[in-house]
């Protein structure tokens, strides 16, 4: 617990804890109704699993079919480009090879005096005009751009850049397209975006597949011909057949969402029924069925379900007429039987009286009868209250007490019998309030047992109480250092009529039900009862109450198990051997039990039991077999507590009389363990 709370100090000043902590809590605040809707509605999972199952298929599908028609119209385009711009490099090169059919005398040469460049611009307009914007033609200088120089003495050849259709030549060829092709014979394709010039107006780019050589003109000088294919109906087409995948496949995830909503409903209707009914069936409404359908295997599912229902209906029915008449029978014999007590008591009690008349042996017969019926009467009392209980006629008259007065009241009452036993009761924790909202009456009535019980087999050694409160929550644990409990038995200890020891002597007079009673009273507030032993080591009892009336217990301010416990003394031994010197390593080590502290006001309670049920979490140590002989020192523990009052003050004057079969302990008396 204290590790817990240093990890909790150290986290709170640590930087940018508490805002950390905010950010969350703000976060998680508008979350907590969807997640909760997600962690309740199983059809709602199912739907959103189907529906990001069916989106991830779909869009899986989608890419594998784009890339496929993607990759088949781009494959189509590039064939018949490059057949294309093959037939025309072959007519651009037949024609700068021809003769020349100059007119009039002057041509003796068939190539000279022509204009390079006008024969360019007319067989760029020749080879585009088969195109029908089909493609586009754009012819460059043999490095234009490319930052190459010509190597020296060679002709410059033909300069300028001539495009058809208003394309930008320069802007639309690649640059690594045109490198390739002055480097290298042969033809090369590229892709690019056709850019048109500012006469061509408000012209956007489109994409192209551009197909490029090296070719010579007319006087037998480089340039580079490039034919530039958009790829505007491709990209349409592919256009189409993404929207017609989205669509379809968003078609497809909703109706497939659908679909999963429609099935699962058909399922989770009929569970929903059945949970339903359960819960109704839960809260004592034996009579609900569920409605049955068909023949299939959910209409099988709510017969059984019914079939079940109606056994379980009978049997109910059964036990609780069985409990009412043993309800009844209890009650009608507890009544019944306080007429010939009183009776009988009347006589005991003037034969008591005239004992010292008797002879010896008939005075020791009617102390014997007067025992014997106190004995009797406080019986018949746990009866009638264990009945009040089973009937749930047992009512809380709770109001804020101080527990230090009713620990201090029982204390007071079991002082004869501490005397007697030669046991000293310890208080701790008294030093400051410790106020709840209780019934005075039966939390007096719990601590009497504890106390009681707790001197009975104390074993004439220190009985500790020990009071604290934290939270929402005040306790009182009662330790003794006896004979303990040996494991399995702090559970038991709860039980009716169970004992520990049947053969042990009952010294106060005990009816078996006292801890029982303790039990339900506990319950009643809404609080736990716990125990934990040792065999040979003592045991203590712990009572939880939570400090205001109907407010659910989140922990103890008290560890069930005591500080002085021999795995506690064990680990502390440890802890200090590890740390010690090693000079002091041989020094005796103290085995007494350690005295636990007293509460810090403001401690923080330790983590919350893992149920409200009283009598849960409790455990037993096992005695280990070096550790025998060490339980004659558990007496020497210094430790306080709070005890309540005990309406046995003259039980140690009972002693003497024989005690009779039956259970160990009782409300007006201790419990066997």
């Amino acid at each position: 617990m204290r590790g817990g709370r240093a990890l909790r100090h150290v986290a709170d000043g640590a930087p940018g804890g508490p805002v950390l902590r905010l950010f969350v809590r703000l976060v998680r605040r508008p979350l907590l109704p969807a997640v909760r809707i997600w962690r309740r509605n199983i059809q709602l999972r199912v739907v959103a699993a189907t529906l990001l199952m069916s989106l991830a298929v779909v869009l899986a599908l989608g890419f594998v079919v784009i890339a496929q028609v993607s990759k088949g119209l781009l494959d189509a385009k590039e064939e018949a480009a490059q057949s294309q711009a093959a037939g025309g490099f072959a007519v651009a090169q037949e024609k700068a090879n021809a003769p020349a059919t100059v007119d009039g005398p002057d041509a003796t040469d068939n190539k000279a005096g022509r204009d390079a460049s006008t024969w360019m611009n007319s067989l760029v307009k020749q080879l585009a005009s088969g195109g029908q914007t089909a493609f586009e033609v754009a012819a460059l200088g043999a490095g234009t751009g490319t930052g190459e120089e010509q190597p020296p003495g060679r002709a410059i050849g033909v300069r300028g850049a001539r495009a058809s259709g208003d394309v930008d030549p320069t802007a639309s060829v690649p640059l690594s397209l045109r490198k390739a092709v002055n480097r290298a014979t042969g033809a090369y394709k590229g892709f690019s975006q056709i850019r048109y010039t500012a006469g061509a107006g408000e012209k956007n780019p489109e994409p192209a597949l551009v197909v490029g050589k090296r070719l010579t003109d007319i006087n037998g000088e480089p340039y580079d011909l490039y034919y530039l294919f958009p790829l505007t109906q491709e990209e349409e087409s592919l256009n189409l057949v993404k929207s017609t995948i989205a669509t379809a496949g968003l078609f497809v995830v909703v109706l497939l969402s659908a679909i999963a909503w429609l099935v699962v409903r058909q399922i989770v209707t009929p569970v929903r029924m059945a949970a339903g009914i359960a819960e109704r069936l839960s809260a004592g409404r034996l009579q609900e069925r569920m409605k049955v359908t068909g023949e299939d295997d959910i209409a099988r599912l709510g017969e059984a379900f019914n079939k079940m229902a109606q056994n379980l209906q009978t049997k109910i029915q059964q036990l609780e007429d069985l409990s009412r008449m043993q309800r009844r029978f209890v009650s009608d014999v507890s009544h019944e039987l306080r007429t010939p007590l009183t009776t009988v008591r009347m006589a005991a009690d003037v034969i008591h009286d005239a004992r010292v008349d008797f002879d010896p042996v008939t005075a020791r017969s009617a102390e014997l009868l007067a025992g014997q019926l106190d004995r009797f009467e406080s019986l018949l009392a746990d009866l009638l209250e264990i009945s009040r209980f089973d009937a749930g006629a047992a009512a809380l008259e709770a109001e804020p007490i101080d527990l230090r007065d009713v620990v201090r009241r029982v204390i007071d009452g079991a002082e004869p019998l501490a005397e007697h036993k030669g046991t000293r009761i310890r208080i701790l924790g008294d030093t400051q309030p410790v106020i709840a909202e209780a019934d005075a009456r039966r939390v007096e009535r719990v601590l009497r047992n504890l106390v009681v019980n707790a001197v009975e087999h104390g074993e004439g050694r220190d009985v500790v109480v020990r009071l604290a409160s934290a939270g929402g929550a005040v306790a009182v644990a009662v330790r003794d250092y006896g004979v303990g409990l040996k494991p399995g038995e702090a559970t038991r200890v709860f039980n009716r009529f169970w004992r520990a020891d049947p053969a042990r002597a009952r010294t106060t007079g005990g009816t078996g039900l006292g801890l029982s009673i303790a039990v339900e009273d506990a319950r009643l507030h809404g609080g736990w009862l716990q125990a934990w032993g040792e065999p040979g080591g003592g045991s203590q009892f712990r009572l939880t109450l939570p400090r205001t009336a109907d407010e659910p217990l989140r922990g103890s301010p008290i560890p069930l198990e005591p500080e002085d416990s021999r795995a506690n003394r064990a680990r502390a031994a440890a802890d200090a051997a590890g740390s010690a010197a090693p000079a002091k390593a041989a020094e005796p080590v103290d085995r007494s039990p350690i005295p636990p502290r007293s509460p810090v006001a403001g401690a923080v309670p330790v983590p919350a039991d893992p149920t409200a049920l009283p009598g849960s979490g409790a455990r037993v140590v096992t005695r280990p077999a070096d550790q025998a002989g060490q339980a004659e020192q558990a007496g020497q523990a210094d430790q306080a507590g709070q005890a309540g009052q005990a309406e046995q003050a003259g039980a140690a004057a009972q002693e003497d009389r024989a005690g009779g079969a039956g259970g160990a302990g009782g409300t007006g008396g201790a419990d066997g363990r």
